[in-house]
């Protein structure tokens, strides 16, 4: 355990910057402590704080870049990707998408606070179109929240955490091991929590094939996307209405769906979460206020368009 504080020591700034680099590419690796633990030990030089928050910024814009880029060329289908790499419950888009549509590039500013949250909103900038000079604005102001009061918290309290530093070092490697044990006990829960969700949600799916079979025999079950109404405008399946276009405050959310005998095909929901979380959660719901034959698309948008298979988007 010695020789790790004695590396942080020596290397502080490399590790964070590849800590907070690898961490906002969406790898489960917690880099706020890291950067509390070496703010701590910088504290006492203003000039070395300068440049681990500088550099920490950086590492920040690097990837969030690269996933805005990813965005932009790629599309939502790259959204998936991040929730899987992350570990994040899947739901982690539908709640990225609601933020962002909602607040849009300033939602950045906190991005950085929310697990899950700003990879994803780092993609999604660059799928609905946000003007890379305001995304890079925003990211940077945001970054510097997120860095800046870990640094401060660090520097602050630099007495205490130096404490801890020196309880660790005398444990040894156990305390190496309690380190490790932590870190296992994090990744584990992030994994339960997914899993337990996808258990949760467990129901019939329908396939891109077969409702594109159906579509060709003339059947037509009702369509409903779920995603972000700024999404659903920028492509969705032929004759999909958008689930939330027709909220409306202090009426049921599927008022608009009734009476139940008009969807005589039965509904098909999709979004474009992994394991077509959001998608099942309203099919669920949809269940329990007595509506039959619902079910979610296997895959959602990405695999409809990966089947190929014709996407409604609007005229430019």
């Amino acid at each position: 355990m010695g020789f790790l504080v004695d590396l942080i020591r020596e290397y502080g700034l490399g590790i964070v910057f590849l800590n907070v680099l690898v961490e906002q590419l969406g790898a489960p690796i917690p880099a706020y402590p890291v950067l509390v633990v070496t703010g701590a030990l910088e504290g006492a030089s203003w000039a070395r704080l300068g440049w681990l928050t500088l550099i920490a910024v950086v590492a920040a814009l690097i990837a969030d870049v690269l996933w805005y880029h990813a965005g932009k060329a790629y599309g939502h289908r790259v959204l998936g990707q991040i929730c899987r790499i992350s570990l994040s419950p899947d739901a982690c888009i539908r709640q990225t998408e609601s933020v962002y549509g909602r607040w849009g590039a300033r939602s950045l500013l906190v991005a950085k606070f929310i697990p899950g949250f700003a990879s994803i909103a780092s993609a999604l900038a660059g799928v609905v179109g946000t003007p890379l000079r305001t995304f890079v604005l925003f990211d940077i102001l945001g970054a510097l929240i997120w860095v800046g009061s870990a640094v401060f918290l660090g520097s602050l309290f630099s007495s205490t955490v130096q404490d801890l530093l020196d309880v660790l070092t005398a444990l040894g490697k156990w305390g190496l091991l309690l380190l490790l044990l932590a870190f296992t006990v994090f990744v584990a829960r992030k994994w339960w929590q997914r899993k337990r969700v996808i258990r949760s949600l467990k129901m019939p799916r329908m396939s891109v094939a077969e409702l594109a079979g159906l579509h060709a025999q003339g059947v037509t079950p009702t369509v409903i996307d779920v995603r972000e109404p700024l999404l659903f405008e920028r492509g969705h399946i032929p004759g999909a209405k958008s689930w939330l276009h027709h909220q409306a405050k202090g009426k049921p959310s599927y008022e608009h769906l009734l009476p139940h005998d008009q969807h005589a095909h039965g509904l098909v929901v999709y979004c474009d979460c992994p394991n077509e979380i959001s998608a099942a959660r309203v099919a669920r719901q949809l269940q329990r206020a007595g509506f039959s034959n619902v079910r979610p698309l296997t895959g959602g948008l990405t695999a409809w368009e990966a089947a190929g298979f014709e996407v409604e988007k609007p005229q430019n």
